[in-house]
């Protein structure tokens, strides 16, 4: 469901008065929109759309919002209305294809508000006029004096900027101005021919200036006829509907009396309060006042030791200075004695290196020497044993030699052994 938020109208959401004020534009263009094809820029909701198409032969209900559109289909259904989507500075449609084009409470939303003008200038059919409608700059600056400027507008006319700026585009405008008048009317009761209506306008000059809302009717060929305009919503007795407004702003008013009562029983109780927490004040200053003074001493203490400290870390500096160059000599010591010592290690290495080689080549020897020992050892095994035999052979072939001699000698045999 859509909000009202004070910049597009929803039927339901505001009173009376200002939805007349709205639908009174939308009457005015009736009677020029019979049996035309209709463009309705920013139309919003779709309710004043919906009420041209019951004149026009085709109405376009635009809007930029896509919720308004979709609001304005789904509550406002006629077979010659249809609803688009669409910015006001730039509409798909084609050239001349309006007979009749409204712009009601719009430009003044736009930065760009010349880009609308000249769309409605494209889209105007020869013979066809152009409706624009604005609120008057100053008469709305004195109306929002409390609120405040109108944050949706963007930019807001006087009179003579406006009929200045549309003359730029429209060789043809006619002005008029909107505001809500003081009458008094003479209905005929039901079955009076209440159809006709005739009207008594006074003769005193409106004044510009002090008008509501600026309205224009803009072609691109002269007009004729501008009669004065009166339009009478069905709820007119406007005595009724501002004695209706003030019981409800009396209503709101006994409201905010008991929310001024219940305020000014707050605001006694607050003041009590005040008394209490001035009087507990007064007593917190005193004790502040003697912390003050124990903090000035303490202040003044930790400046003497802060002082203290500070020679102190001078000093410690100074020994840490010391000590930090000591380490850096003997960083410097240990890094040579650690160059000699690498140096030292590097010539032992070589030096080992060496002895390894010559040591294995002491064990190749050995090997060798070990195998030729082991040779000699089996050839001298083999020697011993030949030896042996001979021995062997020599004993016996000794002890046959002194058998025969023992026979020639004529010695037994145990002379041998003798």
């Amino acid at each position: 469901m859509v909000e009202f938020t004070g910049e597009r109208l929803v039927p339901g959401q505001v009173d009376q008065d200002l939805l007349n004020e709205h639908m009174s534009r939308y009457a005015f263009a009736a009677r020029l929109a019979r049996n035309k094809r209709v463009l309705d820029i920013a139309c919003g909701m779709g309710y004043g759309s919906f009420e041209l198409s019951k004149h026009a032969a085709r109405v376009v209900g635009l809007d930029v919002s896509d919720e308004a559109v979709n609001a304005a289909r789904d509550r406002y259904q006629a077979p010659n209305l249809q609803f688009l989507t669409a910015p006001a500075q730039q509409i798909p449609l084609d050239d001349h294809s309006f007979d009749l084009i409204v712009a009601f409470e719009v430009i003044e939303h736009l930065a760009d508000w010349e880009a609308l003008l000249g769309q409605a200038k494209r889209l105007l059919a020869p013979g066809g006029q152009f409706i624009v409608s604005t609120p008057n700059k100053l008469f709305y600056a004195e109306t929002r004096r409390l609120a405040g400027p109108n944050p949706f507008h963007v930019h807001e006319f006087e009179f003579a900027e406006f009929h200045s700026e549309l003359s730029r585009f429209f060789p043809s405008v006619t002005m008029f101005l909107q505001n809500h008048v003081q009458a008094i009317s003479f209905h005929p009761t039901p079955g009076g021919s209440g159809l006709v209506a005739e009207l008594e306008a006074g003769s005193a000059p409106a004044q510009p200036e002090t008008s509501h809302f600026f309205l224009a009717v803009c072609a691109l060929a002269p007009q004729t006829g501008s009669p004065v305009y009166l339009y009478l919503p069905t709820s007119s007795n406007l005595l009724r509907e501002r004695e209706q407004h003030i019981a409800l702003l009396e209503s709101e008013l006994a409201k905010k009396d008991v929310w001024l009562e219940e305020l000014k029983q707050d605001h006694a109780r607050l003041n009590a309060l005040h008394e209490e927490l001035r009087a507990e004040s007064d007593k917190t200053a005193g004790w502040a006042l003697s912390l003050e003074k124990e903090l000035a001493a303490s202040q003044q203490r930790i400046v003497q030791v802060q002082d203290e400290l500070a020679a102190e870390q001078s000093a410690a500096r100074e020994v840490v200075a010391a000590y930090e160059a000591k380490i850096d000599e003997l960083h410097t010591e240990l890094r040579t004695k650690a160059e000699e010592a690498q140096q030292a290690l590097k010539h032992v290495e070589e030096h080992l290196q060496k002895k390894v080689a010559d040591l294995a080549k002491c064990v190749e020897l050995l090997d060798a020497a070990e195998e030729t020992v082991k040779e000699r050892t089996l050839w001298a095994q083999s020697l011993q044993a030949r030896v042996e035999q001979l021995e062997q052979m020599l004993a016996a072939a000794q002890s046959s030699r002194w058998v025969r001699l023992g026979r020639r000698m004529g010695v037994g045999p145990d002379l041998h052994n003798s």
